[in-house]
């Protein structure tokens, strides 16, 4: 009986998950892996990868107005904007075109299994933290853990290998190793420490859940339920998202003083910069050039190492995007994860005299 109900609906399932992947793998090579590699040269060969976003090559941001907002949001948008897109597709396809069993069998479970899967499937994505939001956003709705969930989300930005290659040949690659190292204690640690501090109660429901998904039949993919989704993400998540990118545009005058060599490897200035980057929101890599010319105006390499590992992992607006797929204990455990991570990477930036 089974076989005979199910059956129907493979032709169906080829292609929802062809579509799916072929929207993936035609969208990241466009937006992210043929530019990355011809960037990559570019970097090998100028050690730069252009102007820092933050504040170009002035020694400060400038002062918070409407013009200042307009012009982050404007610069900002131009580098994300294709990445926003493919984001959006893609989080809403894997809630309508892929089988929600296959999601629920390799993300859902609460084990190191899941983050582990999480974590690797973010290597190829390298999206900033914004434009991977909806795909976690439809990853969880598709019964995704909230371990692996964090993996995926945390990995498309630390453990991204172009940003890694980038900041090798522009910074050193001692910064490289101190951003991967510290990056899989993030994105694997918090992964497993979310999971594990599940409570008993939402442990019982979500495994409920999954052994239904598992054990029953998928609806099939449906292109009109795509588009309606697609429709509705967009409404839900760019609107706030926009709002907090003007913002935080305005902001960043009061968020980065001027740099200068005053701003020291102090602790204090070490855990201001890491609770800065947490909040500030940039485009992929848009941390490297940031950091490079911080450095060449004199800033401390405690504060640099702060910033190495907090501007990119979340930021408001993504917090806020996910919002509703997160409990609040977890968005602020994410919080301070990466505040502390960034603490910890200024400090060892001091002690290993970067």
């Amino acid at each position: 009986m089974t076989s005979a109900r199910t059956s129907p609906n493979r032709p169906a399932s080829l292609t929802g998950v062809l579509v799916f992947l072929a929207i993936a793998v035609i969208g990241l090579f466009y937006v992210k892996w043929f530019p990355y590699y011809n960037r990559a040269f570019v970097a090998q060969s100028h050690h730069s990868i252009g102007h820092s976003i933050l504040m170009g090559d002035a020694a400060h941001a400038p002062a918070a107005s409407f013009k200042s907002a307009l012009d982050y949001a404007f610069a900002y948008g131009k580098a994300i904007w294709q990445a926003m897109v493919l984001g959006l597709l893609l989080g809403s396809a894997a809630q309508e075109l892929l089988p929600r069993r296959w999601i629920a069998g390799l993300l859902g479970k609460t084990g190191f299994g899941s983050v582990v899967a999480g974590g690797l499937l973010s290597v190829p994505g390298m999206m900033c933290t914004c434009c991977a939001a909806p795909v976690v956003v439809g990853l969880r709705k598709s019964q995704a853990s909230t371990g692996a969930a964090l993996a995926f989300w945390l990995g498309n930005t630390v453990l991204n290998p172009a940003t890694l290659i980038f900041m090798g040949f522009v910074l050193g690659w001692q910064w490289t190793g101190l951003r991967l190292g510290l990056g899989l204690v993030l994105v694997f640690g918090m992964g497993y420490l979310i999971n594990r501090a599940v409570k008993p109660e939402e442990a019982r429901n979500a495994q409920a859940q999954l052994d239904s998904i598992l054990a029953g039949d998928d609806q099939g993919p449906s292109f009109s339920r795509w588009l309606k989704k697609l429709g509705t993400m967009t409404l839900q998540l760019i609107p706030e998202y926009l709002v907090l990118v003007l913002i935080l545009g305005a902001a960043r005058a009061w968020l980065f003083p001027e740099i200068s060599p005053a701003i020291g490897n102090h602790l204090g200035w070490i855990i201001a910069m890491a609770v800065a980057g947490t909040l500030f929101v940039i485009p992929t890599a848009g941390e490297v050039p940031i950091i490079q010319a911080m450095l060449a105006l004199g800033m401390g390499a405690g504060p640099a190492g702060a910033l190495l590992m907090t501007l990119a992992p979340i930021s408001l607006p993504s917090l806020v995007m996910t919002r509703k797929v997160f409990p609040p204990r977890v968005i602020a455990g994410v919080i301070g994860a990466v505040i502390a991570i960034g603490v910890v990477s200024g400090l060892l930036a001091v002690a290993l005299h970067f």
